[in-house]
């Protein structure tokens, strides 16, 4: 968090003396990790290396020894696992129309075409029933999104991606220690792809990696981080294909590597901060509260959706008014296809009624680990102020 952010605060109705400003999302970087970084960069070592070969075999261990490929951001991480995957010009991929954009972004930039579907109202997560619909002899994959880290039905995805003879790419940017059935996502499927940014449950500052995947396919996938180049001898190089770079630093791995060690405490707090919302706003909650998972939901974010319908302000003020009582609150997401680029290809509104009310009432509450109990009742307390006040 930059130093303005921590200099921020509130004298809004209701709060008393001036209070922190708490921000939607924060990472937390250790004394150790910190240090580690200072060593890193006194080691004159700063590209990837040792540490980078250090955190895919400390991730591969995480993720029951399968391999593991990190790149700069999961955006390349998708990217490349559509690419070694084999899709390209002409494919079809059946995507949700609720996630964060570079989710069709990705499919779009390998030539292929994203094929939406609509999601549950509460879980955020693909509409299976919508997916099995759009199939057609177009289709190659599926790119399910684990939302906020509840992972989806995996049983039914891949006896459906089996069944059809379909690849699976997972996006798994929230659901880094998300489980199912006993399993962490990651440790099992087809290829899977997690988010490093540093609003995610464990960050590298930026990053990202593939789990899974054939020997051929991990090898393409270092390919595809670096120039398409494989090196022989000392002096001999080859360029096998016109790839492009986005290979992981040594410093942002040994960020990660700080995190890894302590990412299943991380998630064990975001589970006590999640069911103290849920426990506050037990049966009169003055919003609609998102799915509860089990012990193996990771809680990535708390996003619950406004009752617009039955208010006299809108999104854009209630989270003024949350800010002037010192409260930050995010947006995740928009409807993707009724973005510019995706009406271009024919979607209009209308087409995903549920990512589309998802994406005008949705709102990110604080959460993450620093947090205090204490700070949660805090937002319930203005949340609940600030939507009582301005019911119809």
């Amino acid at each position: 968090m930059s130093s303005d952010s921590r200099k921020r605060g509130s004298e809004g109705a209701g709060t008393g003396p001036r209070t922190p400003f708490l921000p939607f999302t924060r990472p937390t970087i250790d004394e150790e990790t910190i240090q580690g970084v200072v060593e890193v960069l006194r080691s004159g070592w700063l590209a990837t290396g040792p540490n980078v070969k250090k955190l895919e075999a400390a991730l591969s261990e995480y993720f029951g020894g399968r391999p593991v490929r990190t790149q700069t951001s999961a955006t390349a991480s998708l990217e490349h696992a559509l690419l070694v995957a084999g899709i390209g010009a002409g494919d079809e991929v059946i995507t949700p129309a609720m996630s964060f954009v570079a989710t069709a972004n990705v499919i779009v930039r390998v030539g292929a075409r994203p094929v939406f579907v609509d999601v549950d109202l509460d879980s955020r997560n693909i509409d299976f029933d919508q997916v099995e619909a759009a199939i057609t002899p177009r289709t190659r994959a599926i790119m399910p999104v684990h939302f906020a880290g509840l992972p989806v039905d995996m049983d039914r995805l891949y006896a459906l991606a089996e069944r059809h003879r379909l690849r699976v790419i997972e996006d798994a940017a929230h659901a880094i220690g998300s489980v199912w059935r006993g399993k962490r996502i990651g440790s099992f499927g087809d290829l899977v792809c997690f988010s490093f940014h540093p609003n995610k449950n464990l960050t590298t500052i930026e990053g990202g990696c593939v789990t899974g995947g054939s020997p051929e396919e991990v090898s393409r996938l270092e390919l595809h981080r670096f120039h398409g180049q494989r090196k022989g001898a000392a002096d001999e190089f080859d360029t096998l294909f016109a790839a492009g770079k986005a290979n992981l630093s040594d410093v942002a791995a040994r960020v990660g590597l700080g995190q890894l060690a302590s990412l299943e405490r991380f998630n064990a707090r975001r589970r006590e901060l999640a069911a103290r919302y849920f426990s506050l706003w037990r049966g009169d909650a003055p919003l609609r509260l998102p799915a509860r998972g089990d012990e193996g939901h990771n809680w990535h974010i708390f996003a619950p959706l406004l009752p617009l319908d039955r208010q006299r302000i809108s999104r854009a003020q209630f989270i003024e008014q949350m800010a002037q009582r010192g409260i930050g609150v995010g947006v995740h997401y928009a409807a993707i296809h009724l973005f510019t680029a995706y009406r271009a290809l024919g979607y209009r509104e209308g087409q995903f009624p549920t990512a589309e009310r998802i994406g005008r009432e949705t709102v990110t509450l604080p959460l993450f680990p620093a947090m205090e109990l204490s700070d949660v009742d805090r937002v319930v307390e203005a949340a609940t102020d600030i939507l009582r006040r301005a019911a119809k």
